[in-house]
Formats: structure tokens, C-alpha cells, sequence
């Protein structure tokens, strides 16, 4: 009675996380009280998931994975990347993977994927690669390095508790390492090369090194004592990133010559993305010639905001300098963005061609569908929200990162890593104190810190309780045997890939740590069953959660969805040969590290 009713359980654990109306977070929680009132467990042990040394140490991760996106650890290395575009557009490609399996393999694979996601974007117009042939790949990346190290995904953490739950020991730091990393390598590799064979161009796609769909204009300058004076502009425009569309001297605008020495207070005149604008905010070098005039103490209050010139408003046909947009409004304009339609279709209308001609930004007369990104005091904005000249259409989040402090964010984390990968104290208190010092050496505010995904943290917890009450009632031995029949018929190499794949096919609907929480007790009995040794079972569940390329749903996947344009169909294209690979190499590497039995 009591393993059908956990089996009951299960499948209700499935469903719910199964349906995207449901919130992540209520159907954990709905998974704990059914496991009370079913009488599998106690509601001590019902709610021992949460107060697990794992979820606080997850939780620590995630936090002080904010902490280097908040220092620009992950963008200053994207811009560096850079430098490769020089040499081919594949090398800046695998460049970047590498990177982004690199810090994937000690950090939340989600949150290092959505560090990477803008700059990417940026990078690829200034590298001549099509976003589509990028994101995905940036996405597997990701997600394989997280099987290099145990800190590389919570589902590698998950299963190590479970394992020292059951007697086995926990997974290593570098245990995985001899599996993953190659698992790593040639699943990228043959990512690129199934995205050339399987992901051809698409009618419709933007073109690589197209301008983005939004593309605002504005004035730059060199800042004094600049670091880029005398030095050319392929230094700013291909080192840094920075897409500049002509220099301004002497009231003329010049296209940019890759060669042309840089002269100090140079001004120049950018064209690009909103992401690529508020990263010249950034830097230490250059800045927009608007938000310079703010006083230094006083712009970290300012909030920035995107704002439309209406039909009926009387701006349209009058410049920025004729209506005194700053003393009028309180507020500065930063950018201004008009719809390419209206540029092509009225000369005059032409941003590039009037910059050309002479005109300053704030003396082109603005038209309506214009957009503006302005910046200045909350209060100002509020204000400007009852005016009928311009609407308001929504805040821009930025914050400026704190370049100052990112090597110290670097050594906080990756003390933190090494003080819970040598077990010199709890991990979780590891995990804390670099938190704690994070935001103590000011690398992250208190509000940014708290900023992780809640709901995988409930979730785990949830699931813990759910695998122990699996084990408790007998479930997972009961599924196991009935899986025992097969090792006559495939061998024990033959159940371990079916246990894979089955955690693979699960971890479609469910998450990652779920499927590979409801297999490992399978996984376990099965291998206790046959007279092998449990760990090859365990460990080889635990990779094959992170080896679920079939679909978007996987959060990595999800965040380049959108951006890249992909359909469905592309990641079923790409990720059903790559999922494949994937279990026959875990089928034969696993057992070679991991031998089934004991020497």
C-alpha cells in the first residue's frame, strides 16, 4: 500500500510540475503537504528538504553568483573575447563557449547564461555571426559545463547529498571531472557542427552584422585623461566593442577609419543596441556625451526611461536644444531611436545623413514614433508621466557594474568554492560567509544579492523530501526490479542506459534535479540488485540530467529562446542527434571510471 501510494505521489509530482500554469514554487509545496496527509512522512521530515546543508549552499551560489554579475566579471570577459573576431568569426565562437563552460562549470549554468545573453547579442554584430548560429550553442555550453565540477549545477549538489544520505559518501569536486570535461568538449564540437548541417539560414533571419531592430543614436566622448587617446579606433570599435558610425571633427562627421588615431575629448557619434548604449555608461574611457553632464555623486540616484513622441504631441517637427528638453523637463536625453520605415522613407528624416550634414543630435528635429532614453531624478520622471507631449513607456533596469571591485569578487568566490570543495568547513557556511563578504567589500548591494531564483530553491527542497519518501516506503526497490529483467537481456551497461535515458525523458516535463531525485533510487536498487557497485548507477543519473537537450524548456534554453529566434522544431533538430551522443558516451565512459564492481 504505502509504494503505491509514493508511486501515486510521483506521478501527482510529475503532473504539477509538468503544467506551466502552476507555478513552480505552489506545486513543490503542494508535493510536501500531499506527502504529510498520504502518512510517507512526518512533517519534520516533510520539511527537513529546506533546512538541508544543499539548499543553503545552492542558495549561497546563486547569490554570489549576482555578486560577479554585478562587478562585470562575465562582460568584461566577453568584450575581451573580442579580440578573436579578428582572426575568424569560429574563433571568436568557440572562444566564447569556452568561456561560458568555464564559468558554468562553478556556477549556476541559468545564471552565467543570463550574464552572457547580452553580450553575446552585442558581440555578434561586431564578430559578423548571426545571433541564431550563437545563442544555442551558448545555451549547451553552459548546461555541459555544468558537468565538469560539482559546483557546476544544483543537480550535481542535489545528488551528492542524496548519496551521503544513502550511505555512498558525497560526489567529489573534480570526481566528475574525468567524465565531464571531455563530455563537455565533444558536446560542443558537435553542437557547432549540427548547427551548420542541421540549423541552416532561415528566410527572415537577421543577417550577421545587421543593425538590431532598435538601434538609437547618440554622442560619445573620450573622457579626460582617457586611456584611449592615441590609439586607434579599432581599439574602441573591435576591443571593446563599442559600434561607432562616424568621428566628429570640427563640426563635420567623418566615416570611422579602423586606423584613425583617437585625439582627446575625441566625440564620436554611436549607433547600436539599448544594451550597447548603456554599456558605454560603462566604461571608464568613454561616455555619453548627455550623461557626463549629470555630476559624478549624483547619477547613481538617477533612474532611465524610454520615452515616445505621440501624434498629437506639439514636440514633433522641434529639436531637444529648441524646446530646452533639460530645463523644461529636468531630465537629460541620452539616445534617440526612429523607426528605419521613417528614415528611408523621407531623406530628411535620416538620423545618419543629418549627423552627416553637421547637425548635433539635439538640433535634429524630432518626429513623431521617435523614441528617447532619458535619465534623472525618479521624481522628474513621475512628472513627466502626466505630460501629454511625450509618453512614457517603461524604466530601463541598469546598474552600473562595479568594475573596481571585480577582481576581489573573483577571489570571493573562488575562495568560497575552494574552502567547500576541500570540505574545510560546512559548505554551507562557506557558501554564507563569501555571501557575507560579498556584500561587506561592497561588490553587491543587499537588495541585488537576493535577487536568485526562489523557486529552484523551494523546489529542491521539495524534491529532497519526495526521494526520502521513495526510499522510505520502497518504492524505489520496487521500481528497480521491475527494471531487473533487463540485465539478462542487455547487461548491466544495457540497464545503466535505459536508467539514462529515462532520466533524460523525464527531465523534459520535470527539472533537471526532480528527474534525476526520482531516478537515483532506481539507479540505486537497480545496481544493489544485480551485485554492483550503486555509485557508477548514481553518477551516471546525475550527468545524464544535465545531457536533456531536446527541447527549450531546460531555464538555459528558455533565456536564448526568444533572442535567437528559434522555433520548437530547431532544438528537437539539434538536440535529439546531440542528446543521443550524449547517453552512448556516458554508456561506456561511465563504467570505465566508475567500475560496476569493486576492486
Amino acid at each position: 500500500m504505502m509504494v503505491t501510494i509514493a508511486l501515486g505521489v510521483v506521478v501527482i509530482a510529475i503532473v504539477l510540475l509538468s503544467i506551466d500554469r502552476i507555478p513552480t514554487e505552489v506545486s513543490s509545496l503542494a508535493i510536501v503537504v500531499l506527502l504529510v496527509l498520504s502518512g510517507l512522512l512526518t512533517p519534520r521530515e516533510a520539511l527537513s528538504g529546506f533546512s538541508n546543508e544543499t539548499v543553503v549552499f545552492i542558495f549561497a551560489l546563486l547569490a554570489l553568483t549576482q555578486g560577479l554579475s554585478a562587478t562585470g566579471v562575465m562582460q568584461l570577459v566577453g568584450r575581451r573575447l573580442l579580440f578573436f573576431a579578428r582572426f575568424s568569426p569560429r574563433a571568436f565562437i568557440v572562444m566564447l563557449l569556452a568561456a561560458v563552460c568555464a564559468f558554468s562549470s562553478v556556477a549556476s549554468n541559468t545564471a552565467v547564461t543570463a550574464a552572457f545573453l547580452p553580450v553575446a547579442t552585442a558581440s555578434s554584430a561586431q564578430a559578423k555571426v548571426a545571433s541564431r548560429r550563437l545563442l544555442m550553442p551558448l545555451a549547451f555550453s553552459s548546461m555541459l559545463g555544468g558537468t565538469i565540477f560539482l559546483f557546476g549545477t544544483s543537480t550535481n549538489l542535489v545528488v551528492s547529498s542524496a548519496l551521503e544520505q544513502w550511505g555512498l559518501g558525497r560526489i567529489g569536486f573534480t570526481e566528475l571531472t574525468p567524465v565531464g570535461l571531455p563530455l563537455a568538449i565533444i558536446g560542443i564540437s558537435v553542437t557547432l557542427l549540427l548547427m551548420r548541417w542541421l540549423l541552416p539560414p532561415r528566410e527572415g533571419d537577421p543577417v550577421a552584422g545587421a543593425p538590431p531592430l532598435r538601434e538609437y543614436v547618440t554622442e560619445a566622448v573620450l573622457t579626460p585623461g582617457s586611456r584611449l587617446v592615441g590609439k586607434p579606433l579599432r581599439q574602441l570599435t573591435e576591443g571593446l566593442g563599442v559600434p561607432v558610425r562616424g568621428v566628429v571633427r570640427e563640426g563635420v562627421m567623418r566615416p570611422p577609419a579602423p586606423q584613425e588615431l583617437l585625439e582627446p575629448q575625441e566625440h564620436l557619434i554611436i549607433a547600436g543596441s539599448l544594451d550597447d548604449i548603456l554599456r558605454v555608461k560603462d566604461l571608464r574611457s568613454i561616455g555619453l556625451s548627455a550623461d557626463l553632464r549629470i555630476p559624478e555623486d549624483s547619477r547613481q540616484a538617477h533612474a532611465l526611461t524610454e520615452v515616445s513622441v505621440p501624434p498629437t504631441s506639439a514636440l514633433a517637427g522641434r529639436s531637444l536644444g529648441d524646446i530646452r528638453f533639460a530645463q523644461r523637463y529636468g531630465l537629460v536625453a541620452m539616445a534617440i531611436h526612429r523607426h528605419p520605415t521613417l528614415q528611408g522613407s523621407h531623406q530628411h528624416l535620416n538620423l545618419m545623413g543629418s549627423l552627416a550634414g553637421g547637425d548635433a543630435l539635439k538640433n535634429i528635429p524630432l518626429s513623431v514614433g521617435d523614441l528617447l532614453l532619458v535619465g534623472g531624478p525618479e521624481q522628474r520622471i513621475r512628472e513627466l508621466a502626466r505630460e501629454e507631449e511625450l509618453t512614457v513607456l517603461g524604466s530601463v533596469e541598469y546598474q552600473r557594474p562595479r568594475y573596481r571591485r571585480a577582481l576581489l569578487a573573483v577571489l570571493i568566490f573562488a575562495g568560497t568554492v575552494v574552502v567547500a570543495g576541500l570540505r574545510i568547513t560546512s559548505p554551507a557556511i562557506a557558501g554564507l560567509a563569501g555571501l557575507l563578504l560579498m556584500v561587506a567589500t561592497g561588490c553587491v548591494d543587499t537588495r541585488s544579492v537576493f535577487r536568485v531564483d526562489w523557486r529552484v530553491i523551494i523546489m529542491i527542497g521539495a524534491l529532497l523530501a519526495l526521494g526520502l519518501a521513495v526510499e522510505k516506503s520502497g518504492a524505489g526497490e520496487f521500481m528497480a526490479r521491475a527494471v531487473l529483467p533487463l540485465a539478462g537481456v542487455v547487461g548491466p551497461r544495457g540497464v545503466l542506459c535505459v536508467i539514462m535515458l529515462a532520466t533524460v525523458l523525464l527531465s523534459i516535463p520535470m527539472s533537471n534535479q526532480a528527474a534525476a531525485l526520482v531516478m537515483l533510487p532506481v539507479a540505486i536498487h537497480s545496481a544493489m540488485d544485480m551485485g554492483l557497485d550503486p555509485r557508477a548507477f548514481a553518477l551516471g543519473t546525475c550527468l545524464a540530467a544535465s545531457c536533456s537537450f531536446l527541447t527549450p524548456l531546460e531555464p538555459s534554453a528558455a533565456l536564448v529562446y526568444g533572442p535567437g529566434r528559434y522555433r520548437f522544431v530547431d532544438f528537437l533538430r539539434v538536440g535529439t542527434p546531440l542528446t543521443a551522443l550524449m547517453l552512448v558516451l556516458l554508456t561506456f565512459a561511465v563504467p570505465f571510471v566508475w567500475p560496476f564492481t569493486r576492486s
